[in-house]
């Protein structure tokens, strides 16, 4: 169970760091809730998964998830770059999250 409340926590970041585009600059009321209540969820969930899972990895896991998800959609809903150089490196910080699961105790 931690574990599958860290991955939404970590989907939630995504959802939240796409979100602070939305608000421009915390001027705009509605996208400004969205993404504050994104960000206290998104932070309780890993304060709960981390009760069990080790600090380390779950943060990493968490900003992992958070930020190759922000990426992804920052490429599908911003237009954003997605050279192939920049997958590459994506790629790589999936495995790397997929490798500190595996490796937690």
């Amino acid at each position: 169970m931690p574990w599958l409340l860290l991955i939404i926590a970590g989907l939630i970041e995504s959802c939240w760091a796409i979100g602070l585009k939305y608000t421009e600059g915390f001027t705009k009321p509605v996208p400004s809730v969205l993404t504050l209540i994104g960000i206290v969820v998104s932070m309780y969930l890993l304060a709960v998964a981390a009760r069990t899972l080790p600090i380390g990895t779950a943060y990493a896991v968490w900003v992992g998830i958070g930020t190759s998800g922000a990426v992804l959609l920052g490429i599908f809903l911003l237009g954003e770059s997605a050279n192939p150089l920049r997958m590459m490196f994506l790629t790589l910080m999936i495995i790397s999250i997929i490798g500190l699961k595996f490796t937690a105790h």
